[in-house]
């Protein structure tokens, strides 16, 4: 339920006041019992800025960020070592999305983490070389390695263990691409992460058949049927 008086929203300094006097009063009001969900483009900055004095949350950052590092975590039996000896291929690097990949950067060294994420987004895997057009926030994320304008050329490039879904784009991890993932890993660990259905990269089905890998990792937040492959039953990994 929403509650307020109807109006154009406070920009700007303006804003950050509002916020200011809205916090404390929540606060004061409610005590130590209460979540806040921002719009993202605020998100970032206002959990900097209250959480150590407020409990404020954000679902599209920080839940899918727990989701995601429990599919990582558990995927380590098949995958064996630790996820800082993998390369994870992000396809989709919104600003919330990247934030991500900080959360398993704990204990380890921020440059050294980052040599592993590799983000790919609507114009191709993010480096150096694109870094005066970059938006700020994919800065740090560029490597210094050649252009490369698609999907499929990167999995081809890079080696990664992993690729993540986090583009909105459905059918984006296609045949070739889950082909080639299947052709660098013994068992690869696809990631389709962005629903609703679809919207998501691949289906379970696709994952499965495209890759001939019956011990194939494929885990999934949005939930699809079981899939019978090779003559077994496989079912998908629903991380939330």
């Amino acid at each position: 339920m929403r509650r307020g008086a109807l109006g154009a929203l406070p920009t700007n300094l303006e804003y950050y006041d509002f916020l200011d006097e809205f916090t404390k009063a929540v606060k004061q009001n409610y005590g130590e019992n209460s979540c806040i969900d921002f719009a993202n483009h605020n998100a970032f900055e206002l959990l900097a800025k209250y959480g150590t004095t407020h409990l404020v949350f954000n679902d599209d950052i920080q839940g899918t960020t727990v989701v995601l590092l429990v599919g990582l975590v558990a995927s380590l039996k098949l995958l064996g070592g630790s996820l800082a000896d993998h390369t994870f291929l992000f396809f989709g690097a919104r600003e919330e999305r990247l934030e991500l990949s900080l959360e398993y950067q704990k204990n380890v060294v921020v440059e050294e983490a980052r040599k592993n994420i590799w983000p790919v987004d609507s114009k191709g895997l993010i480096v150096n070389a694109r870094k005066e057009s970059l938006q700020a926030h994919k800065k740090p994320w560029a490597h210094e390695h050649e252009p490369v304008n698609n999907l499929l050329d990167t999995v081809k490039a890079i080696n990664p263990a992993a690729i993540i879904g986090t583009s909105g784009v459905g059918r984006t991890f296609t045949k070739k691409v889950i082909e080639a993932m299947a052709s660098i890993n013994k068992r690869p660990l696809i990631m389709a992460f962005s629903n609703p259905t679809a919207q998501s990269e691949c289906t379970t089905e696709e994952a499965y058949t495209w890759s001939e890998r019956v011990e194939l990792s494929s885990q999934v937040e949005v939930p699809f049927p079981s899939v019978e492959y090779n003559n077994k039953l496989h079912n998908p990994s629903q991380v939330c």
